[in-house]
């Protein structure tokens, strides 16, 4: 624990040094008036209502445009880090999204996440399309816990909701470029107009391009760089006085390289092989590895377009709203997998998807005095292709071959033996240098329909009961195919060579026809008698998620509050186990907070304890004991968890020109009974999530009268170590090498310095994320380590910095 306790000690200092910087400022020397530290009242949606932050009986963090601007980010990814208890991982056509140590770490088409991601209250099924950018966003809502009833399926662990600005009746504009070391070039611009006395338009768009921060060290070319645009459209018409209609469209378009791989086996002169497996102990630390990455078709790429119309019409009785939205997305994603530039050692996955979905959902609500009431219907439709590539030479399956023992040659290798006793006949033909591909197809024809209702009663005027119910049906029907391995040069070669075969010695013959014979069926995904057989299957689960509130104003300014909410995530498929499926995963989630507001002294706090059993839980996990050929496979396996914590936040603004704030999430994450695919009993063992995650923020402004007024922004983010379990350093979460550490402790220190002229018209600003430059291994990827001997580490970025310059009317 003592090397734990001084990484928390240096955290918690260098955060104390951020809070003490602003704190220093001549803020304090000023006297504190109630007018000018009162705090910006902040309404949230969380509950389907319009309802004051402090109001709602919910553990909520809510991003403002503040912090997007100070943290200057770009999606979500940017600014996890800054709310506790929420991780957003991965690659933006990838990502895995977590709240409180619940996440889904598959992205395939036949599972769904555990995380509910919803854009203008239109839930976001896929993750390849739930990282967009961040255009024209008011404020995003990270509500903790399970949210089944107000929110319905696959938000067991909790839900981000991300609203944006409406059109409005008055003309604005802005546009911001902004400029920053490794080639960063941004800029967005946003006009909102009338269109007459009932009609108004609003229209943003950006652009994002960086260079990316890693060089290949044999060519040079610039690697992990952006390249994306977005843009939106809003249409207002208000069709009554009680009635209104707005059109959005929402476009991105992503084209850049995927993650490289950076290898950290020291590898022997070529053409010679890296041992198999490998010995942690040579491991290189991949912060200062140099980096190879040779991938045929490197991509990462997404096309993305949705279209939603939301119609609102106030009535005696109460409110409506129908939101109608169509999204359609395609992305490609073709990595590296071995971490080199060596034929013989070649792997890349490429994940091919495509998906269409149209939702409908009808809400109600009303508010009698005594009771205040939502109910609704919905209905969602999606229709998903994927397909799971795995890329090699020829050369590389050798390598393969010869560490499985699979070839009976004199060498262990077939391809290239093979070829070496043709050339020793002068044939003129090889076996090496073929490309070779097998690919893994699923499709996905999946329908929601849920009817929903929640209550608040008011049993006294301090003291509220809410009950929620949310019935669901999920209906998919899912297919896999194992197409036949694509080599067409290899085939090709091969048909040539067949006349040659009864040629050769009689000892020569049977290896090679035990080449050819290989050379015909798949070996990554081998499937037997299922290979080129499309399966099918159809499945359905219900499913009813109450949601039970109590709260109680103490005072006006303190409530307290306990609940107890399901969470559900619907069954599925695993993509890439033939006839694989799994049934729904549970939350129960029981939580006891208060929210208090101390308007005299600009100060606000909340704080919930929570207890939750997950059941039934469904989680990807490398398999390294697949049969076959003895290439890992990812499969889908069954836990039960357990987990207490706490969540906390404060906000103080004691005087007008100085806020203050902090978050702290503190999570006892352990299964209750799970077996890993590779044997190891993890009952009783954490699930990996760190105990402690908390940020810190502060700004300050000075005000210079016709010069205009500076604001020096200050934030900090720290997120424990990864608490391992025995399965922890197959799956490349936790230290494997004592070279490097992996799932560290990790700090992110972000500052920003800006000027805005008298008129808020202009402003200047200087930037710096990640300002102490602290670098992490964030992963290990282990498919190939048994397989090639070859092993691959991905980093966090380094620090980043720029000016900002806008103008807005």
């Amino acid at each position: 624990m003592k090397p734990i306790r001084r990484q928390l000690v240096a955290s918690l200092r260098q955060a104390l040094l951020v809070s003490l910087t602003a704190a220093s400022l001549p803020a304090f020397a000023q006297a504190t008036d109630a007018e000018d530290n009162r705090l910006e009242r902040i309404v949230v949606t969380a509950q389907s209502r319009e309802q004051e932050l402090q109001e709602v009986p919910i553990a909520i963090q809510v991003v403002d445009e503040k912090l997007i601007t100070e943290t200057t980010a770009y999606d979500l990814q940017d600014i996890d880090n800054f709310v506790p208890g929420l991780v957003v991982s991965g690659q933006k056509t990838q990502p895995y999204f977590a709240i409180r140590g619940i996440s889904t770490g598959d992205f395939g088409i036949g599972t769904d996440p555990a995380v509910g991601v919803y854009i203008d209250g239109v839930y976001s099924a896929r993750s390849g399309g739930s990282v967009l950018a961040f255009n024209d966003v008011e404020r995003i809502e990270v509500l903790k816990g399970p949210q089944g009833t107000l929110f319905g399926r696959n938000s067991a662990a909790g839900a981000v909701s991300l609203i944006s600005k409406q059109p409005g009746r008055d003309l604005e504009g802005r546009v911001t470029t902004r400029f920053g070391n490794d080639g960063q070039r941004y800029v967005d611009g946003l006009i909102n107009t009338p269109l007459g006395d009932t009609t108004a338009l609003r229209v943003s768009v950006l652009r994002n391009e960086s260079d990316g921060w890693l060089r290949d060290a044999a060519t040079g070319r610039d690697l992990n760089g952006d390249d994306n645009w977005a843009a939106r459209a809003a249409f207002r018409w208000d069709l009554s006085n009680s009635t209104n209609a707005v059109l959005t469209w929402d476009h991105e378009r992503l084209d850049q390289l995927a993650r490289p791989a950076i290898g950290i086996v020291p590898l022997p002169a070529s053409p010679d092989w890296p041992p198999s497996p490998p010995d942690p102990a040579t491991y290189l630390d991949p912060r200062h590895a140099p980096v190879f990455n040779d991938v045929e078709g490197n991509e990462e790429s997404r096309t993305f377009n949705g279209a939603t119309l939301a119609i609102n019409h106030d009535a005696d009785w109460g409110h409506l709203t129908s939101t109608t939205a169509w999204r359609k997305f395609d992305t490609v994603n073709r990595e590296d997998e071995d971490g080199t530039n060596r034929r013989y050692l070649y792997l890349d996955t490429a994940n091919i998807e495509d998906n269409r979905s149209f939702y409908q959902e009808l809400k109600f609500s009303g508010d009698t005095g005594t009771v205040n009431w939502v109910a609704g219907a919905s209905y969602y439709r999606e229709k998903a292709n994927q397909t799971s590539q795995v890329n090699v030479f020829t050369d590389s399956l050798d390598t393969l071959i010869r560490n499985q023992g699979l070839a009976p040659t004199p060498t262990g290798t077939l391809f290239g033996y093979f070829s070496d006793v043709l050339a020793s006949f002068d044939a003129p033909f090889s076996l090496r240098d073929h490309r070779w591909r097998e690919e893994m197809i699923n499709s996905a024809d999946s329908r929601a329909y849920a009817l929903f209702g929640d209550t608040i009663w008011s049993l006294s005027d301090t003291t509220h009961f809410t009950v929620g119910l949310r019935y669901t049906r999920d209906e998919k029907k899912f297919s896999w195919l194992n197409g036949p391995r694509i080599a067409p040069t290899l085939d090709a070669t091969i048909q040539q060579l067949l006349p040659l075969v009864a040629q050769l010695p009689p000892e020569l013959q049977e290896q090679a026809l035990f080449a050819l014979g290989v050379a015909g069926s798949d070996i990554v995904f081998s499937n037997g008698a299922l290979e080129g057989v499309k399966v099918r299957d159809k499945k359905s689960w219900s499913d009813v998620s109450p949601r039970f509130v109590l709260d109680h104003q103490l005072t006006p300014d303190t409530l307290l509050f306990a609940s107890l909410a399901k969470g559900y995530k619907a069954g599925g498929y695993n993509s890439l186990d033939i006839g694989a499926k799994f049934d729904n995963e549970d939350v129960w989630n029981l939580e006891a907070g208060f929210k208090q507001v101390d308007h005299e002294h600009g100060l606000m706090w909340s704080a919930s304890a929570f207890y939750y059993v997950y059941s039934d839980r469904q989680a990807i996990r490398l398999d390294p004991n697949s049969a076959g050929s003895g290439v890992p496979r990812y499969l889908v396996d069954t836990s039960d968890e357990k987990a207490w914590g706490i969540d906390a936040g404060v906000q103080w603004q004691p005087v007008r020109a100085l806020t203050l704030d902090a978050n702290l999430a503190f999570i006892d994450a352990t299964y209750k009974d799970k077996v890993a695919p590779s044997g190891a009993d993890l009952s009783g063992q954490a699930t990996g999530e760190p105990y402690l995650s908390f940020s810190l923020g502060g700004s300050y402004r000075w005000d210079f009268g016709g010069a205009g007024a500076m604001t020096l922004s200050l934030r900090h983010a720290y997120r424990g170590k990864s608490r391992c379990n025995a399965d922890s350093q197959l799956q490349g979460d936790c230290s494997i090498s004592p070279n490097f550490d992996v799932g560290a402790a990790q700090q992110r220190t972000d500052l920003r310095l800006g000027w805005a002229d008298a008129a808020d018209h202009w402003h200047a600003a200087a930037f710096a994320t990640n300002l102490f430059d602290k670098r992490y291994v964030e992963n290990v990827g282990n498919y190939t380590t048994d397989v090639f001997g070859t092993t691959y580490a991905t980093i966090s970025p380094p620090r980043m910095y720029g000016v900002e310059v806008g103008y807005k009317f």
